[in-house]
């Protein structure tokens, strides 16, 4: 099991600000009008609907994650598992907050919403989304359905992604059964549509560089002509044709959205033959950073 030795004070501070926006989302926007939340996050919004007032939405938030985290140590290591549970902590005490404490209305209506349901629902899943993404790029994660998913999702021979999207289904359909009303579940599936894609912006990168792999006859000149374009590296591996046999040299490079225009044109120019795939990668930096 790892150490702590590699937690870091920025990752806390911007957990505790991810804690801060998950719960704007989900007292703000989402409770207010009895939309949920996806994962064990809408599982306590329901709960919270249909048990006596003292059990809040902020005491489910921690009697259901913190258990979840915690079996899944092991699993995901000492560091992920204190930095998520430093994050639910900080997302049930600022729930706790905005509903009992600071002077904001949220019994009937969003306070910036109102009843629109759409509204909220689309709000509701972009903030909670850029909260859920604010951890996962910190190292943790706010919502042990993301634990149970890592967990058992080898032992259903299933994704991650497939347990989370089957747990957020049956979550819902229990929301439509136990509240009468299909209404606010399926717009529920609208905040959690909307918040999976912040998610992934805000976790891997809100402008996605690109991955260019081009196999060339003259690797020599068109990597020389895109350093001196780009100024930036390239690298060159060395390849076997798989039908042909015959040695290949592979130049891998790395632009952004806006330089791939002119990168195809110097490739052209060099040589019209070359075979160019192009692929997104989610982040690019230096491993000493």
């Amino acid at each position: 099991m790892n150490t702590l030795s590699g937690l870091k004070i920025r990752n806390f501070i911007m957990l505790f600000i991810a804690g801060c926006v998950n719960a704007v989302a989900v007292t703000m926007f989402l409770a207010p009008v009895r939309l949920y939340d996806s994962g064990i996050s809408g599982t306590s919004m329901l709960l919270a609907q249909i048990t006596p007032d003292y059990i809040s939405l902020s005491v489910l938030l921690v009697i259901l994650n913190f258990p979840l985290f915690l079996f899944g140590l092991k699993k995901q290591g000492l560091e992920f598992t204190v930095y998520s549970l430093f994050a639910v902590a900080v997302y049930s005490w600022a729930s706790w907050m905005i509903t009992d404490i600071l002077p904001i209305d949220v019994s009937i209506a969003s306070p910036l919403a109102g009843q629109d349901l759409l509204l909220c629902a689309l709000f509701g899943g972009i903030i909670s989304g850029l909260g859920s993404g604010l951890t996962i790029r910190y190292g943790g994660a706010i919502d042990g359905a993301d634990v149970l998913a890592v967990i058992f999702a080898d032992r259903l021979n299933i994704s991650v992604g497939t347990f989370v999207f089957i747990y957020n289904i049956i979550l819902y359909i229990f929301c439509g059964v136990i509240m009468k009303s299909w209404i606010l579940p399926l717009y529920s599936i609208v905040t959690y549509a909307a918040g999976l894609k912040v998610v992934d912006f805000v976790s891997e990168g809100l402008d996605r560089s690109k991955s260019v792999m081009i196999i060339t006859d003259m690797p020599k000149e068109i990597s020389e002509a895109l350093i001196a374009e780009f100024n930036c590296g390239t690298t060159r591996i060395s390849a076997v044709g798989g039908y042909s046999g015959t040695k290949k040299t592979i130049v891998y490079f790395v632009v952004n959205r806006f330089q791939i225009y002119k990168m195809k044109t110097i490739i052209h120019r060099i040589d019209p033959a070359a075979f160019v795939t192009i692929n997104e990668v989610a982040e690019v930096f230096r491993a000493a950073e």
